[in-house]
């Protein structure tokens, strides 16, 4: 049996104070990483960029992005998916506030930290990767 992938295209955003944007949709309880599905005319980058502005009013410069990598975990919000991620780099001082289907923001610091329920993909595969390889050389 083949388990179902939601295909996404999801940002490591860092802040100047090398905290990451963590966002919470509307009715869940987990924070994830900002982003979205990629559409069948999108490339991951593209998608990217229309998601940021669309649930935070972030707009940014698609060539700044630095594909990190695709990272897989089982889905946090569609029990029995895997969501596939495009996970790219970005960092911005801009401010982002909630918007579409977006319901809280917070900025985090990437260590391990149990004052937030986290999806699979942030807590266990996204932020353990940045702690690894990214804190001093990204």
């Amino acid at each position: 049996m083949t388990i179902p992938l939601i295909r996404i295209a999801a940002a490591l955003l860092i802040g100047p104070d090398g905290r990451t944007l963590l966002v919470r949709k509307r009715g869940t309880r987990a924070f994830m990483q900002p982003g979205g599905k990629i559409e069948a005319h999108e490339q991951p980058v593209q998608a990217l960029a229309r998601e940021l502005d669309e649930e935070l009013g972030l707009k940014i410069d698609p060539a700044q992005a630095r594909h990190l990598g695709q990272f897989s975990a089982p889905a946090a919000n569609e029990p029995g998916f895997i969501v596939q991620a495009e996970v790219f780099l970005l960092e911005t001082d801009a401010t982002v506030s909630p918007a579409a289907e977006i319901e809280e923001v917070r900025w985090v610091d990437p260590t391990p930290s149990n004052d937030l329920l986290l999806a699979p993909l942030t807590g266990e595969v996204i932020l353990p990767f940045y702690r690894a390889h990214c804190l001093a050389t990204c």
